[in-house]
């Protein structure tokens, strides 16, 4: 029988379009067209489970998957014994303790014998202990936000990513309790066929998340600038020079990250760059 790679990802919910994208990204053919709960990929040995985010974890422990992509809140919050083998670089959010625009309190330490609700009691206990801090942990599954207007708690602790949810509950930020975006977990006694797949599919996502903030840039130079150009944008080994047909210019081509270029955009201009051009990378290969 073919040996596939089980990959668990969520059926829906916020990490879902990320999960498919990156797959999709890394050449992994899927057609989940009929909301199928298990698929098997077209071009890379494979099976896609979709699954509710919370149960994630315990089916890559016990092997059901092999791997999953799931958030790192509810790695913690599951307390499963698996490996974090990769961060994915989208998905990210903070779980947040928040306390209504009106209320008294202005340090984490006020919330002292307070009531707190949250889906995220393990990782709540365990912060709210290292701050040596006795709250009441009220367990709720779902619509946190509103436990403060209902008088069931003086404060929640959950995810936040934009704010909105809190600006529109009359809530307010009083302290992060833990940053979090989607990773790839991995059962801990894959056997050596299903690690080569595993790697086979990381080096695939390296590849991928290398590319996303790079950008190819071209410029023309004249040759008496060339070694100064080139200390701007060092790339990945070193630029490429390239002979203009008009006497004494040069084309550069080179790699740089999208936050470096514009702060040196200024300082090509000035050494006489020209005809600078910026092209996205899709895959980098290190």
């Amino acid at each position: 029988m073919e040996n596939k790679l089980k990959i668990a990802i969520q059926k829906s919910g916020r990490l879902y379009d990320g999960s498919i994208k990156l797959l999709k990204e890394c050449g992994i053919q899927i057609n989940n067209g009929n909301n199928q709960l298990r698929v098997t990929a077209g071009n890379f040995p494979a099976e896609i489970f979709f699954l509710r985010d919370d149960d994630i974890p315990e089916y890559v422990q016990d092997g059901v998957a092999d791997i999953g992509f799931v958030g790192e809140n509810q790695v913690i919050e599951s307390n499963k014994d698996v490996d974090i083998t990769e961060k994915l670089g989208f998905g990210k959010c903070r779980l947040s303790i928040a306390i209504p625009k009106t209320s008294t309190i202005n340090k984490i330490e006020e919330l002292e014998g307070k009531r707190i609700a949250t889906s995220y009691p393990v990782v709540l206990e365990s912060f709210l202990r290292s701050k040596k801090i006795n709250a009441a942990i009220h367990e709720i599954s779902g619509s946190v936000e509103i436990a403060p207007k209902i008088g069931l708690a003086d404060a929640i602790c959950d995810l936040v990513s934009s704010g909105s949810t809190l600006f529109t509950n009359e809530l307010k930020e009083l302290e992060v309790v833990l940053q979090s975006e989607a990773a790839l977990i991995s059962n801990k006694t894959l056997p050596d066929s299903k690690k080569y797949l595993v790697e086979s599919l990381l080096f695939r996502i390296r590849s991928v998340k290398a590319a996303i903030n790079n950008k190819y840039v071209l410029l023309n130079a004249p040759n008496e600038k060339i070694t100064d150009i080139c200390r701007l944008l060092p790339g990945m080994k070193s630029p490429t020079i390239l002979p203009l047909a008009e006497s004494g210019w040069s084309s550069i081509h080179s790699v740089i990250n999208e936050n470096d270029f514009w702060n040196v955009i200024q300082q090509l201009k000035d050494n006489g760059a020209q005809g600078i051009l910026i092209i996205p990378v899709e895959k980098m290969i290190l």
